[in-house]
């Protein structure tokens, strides 16, 4: 019996220890839980206001000389002298010697021809003369009227007519005898050559090609979109209030800016991309005339263009993203609460838009992009105070109360 008593012994201490567990467990105070109440979503804003808006058309286009020229021999012979700006890249002026081709044989034929020249004249006053005594010697006669070839005017007439060509062969000798020296016919420089000294040429020899640098013209697309913001010039338009156009490109790694005009259209569309090619015009892109430009614009340089176009009032200007597809935009009102405005755009460009309706000076429009965005859902601006986190005790109050010393 004592033994039974004393294997019912080792549970019972297991089984009151498990007690004792629970009950010191249940009366430990609990710690303080922290419920934290979630933050409304932070966004960026833009405040939007009315503005007065030039319209911009985009462009490119690479640069070329209003006047190029492929320069020809009219004359034959050898070259004997060239300008030391006879050379590709080379500067000249209107009027300089560019090339000299031997003259020899354009001066003796100059000097032959005032020689026939001479002997004409001598023959027509031959002429003449026999045709004043056969005029006089008819009339002392009073033989009635005097004959056309009795006075000799056939004879006359053949002089006069060699005399004429005469006149002609040494008009012809002396502009031959010009064409051997080949000026320039405008500022410009020497793009390439095609002959040296010593060379031979013939008639409508190739000589060099050149372009002028008086100014420089880039044809630039321009799509029917583009035309509805511009306003284009017309023939017998003043130059100066063309509109202006600034002309970007890089510059040994650094961009460059240069300024010119759409002085004009070329007045038919392109059957291939259905674009209309407008003209800008650039006055010494060369600085040949003083510091005009920040930098020399080279011909055959691409360039970005910015053309000036048509302006608008109280236009609100917003980065193209932040436009849905279906021309809504979110805005937070007073309450810090979304809304969702339709916008009218009257002009979309590569990185923002113009809106003339849907939006008041002031709206603040939402820049940060939601997934989950909810009409009058909370948010917050940058600035504003986060919420204050409540604290909630779960289970039993501890009693934290602090035991005085005696």
């Amino acid at each position: 019996m004592a033994f039974k008593k004393r294997k019912l012994v080792p549970p019972l201490i297991i089984v009151l220890a498990v007690m004792l567990l629970v009950l010191l467990s249940m009366m430990r105070p609990q710690p303080p839980q922290r419920q934290a109440q979630r933050p409304a979503v932070l966004v960026d804003v833009l405040d939007v206001k009315a503005e007065d808006v030039n319209f911009l058309v985009a462009g490119q286009g690479n640069v070329e000389a209003k006047h190029a020229t492929m320069m020809m021999s009219q004359v034959s012979g050898k070259v004997i002298e060239l300008s030391p700006n006879f050379v590709a890249g080379g500067f000249f002026q209107a009027g300089e010697v560019l090339v000299k081709i031997d003259p020899a044989d354009y001066q003796v034929a100059l000097k032959t021809a005032k020689a026939n020249l001479a002997q004409a004249k001598a023959q027509l006053a031959q002429e003449s003369a026999l045709a004043k005594v056969a005029r006089d010697e008819w009339e002392s006669l009073q033989m009635g009227e005097i004959p056309a070839l009795g006075i000799r005017e056939p004879q006359v007439a053949s002089a006069v007519a060699g005399v004429q060509s005469a006149e002609a062969g040494v008009a012809k000798a002396e502009r031959d005898l010009e064409r051997t020296i080949i000026r320039a016919p405008y500022d410009g420089l020497l793009q390439s050559k095609n002959v040296d000294i010593g060379q031979f040429v013939g008639v409508n020899s190739q000589i060099a090609r050149i372009m002028s640098t008086e100014s420089a013209e880039i044809r630039v697309p321009l799509s029917d979109r583009d035309l509805a913001y511009m306003n284009l010039p017309e023939p017998g338009d003043d130059p100066t209030l063309a509109p202006e156009v600034q002309l970007t490109s890089e510059v040994s790694g650094q961009p460059v800016n240069w300024y010119g005009r759409l002085v004009r259209t070329e007045g038919v569309l392109d059957m291939n991309s259905r674009v209309v090619y407008g003209v800008v015009e650039v006055k010494d892109p060369y600085n040949r005339s003083g510091d005009t430009h920040e930098q020399p614009l080279r011909f055959g340089r691409f360039v970005q263009l910015s053309i000036a176009g048509k302006s608008a009032q109280n236009l609100y200007r917003l980065p193209r993203y932040v436009v849905n597809q279906d021309n809504k935009v979110w805005t937070v009102d007073a309450d810090r609460r979304l809304q969702l405005k339709t916008v009218n755009i009257v002009r979309a460009e590569a990185n923002q838009v113009y809106v003339d309706s849907g939006l008041n000076s002031g709206d603040k429009v939402v820049l940060t992009q939601l997934a989950n965005a909810l009409p009058s859902m909370k948010v917050r601006l940058p600035g504003d105070p986060l919420p204050l986190q409540q604290e909630t005790v779960a289970g039993k109050k501890a009693d934290d109360t602090a035991v005085k010393p005696d």
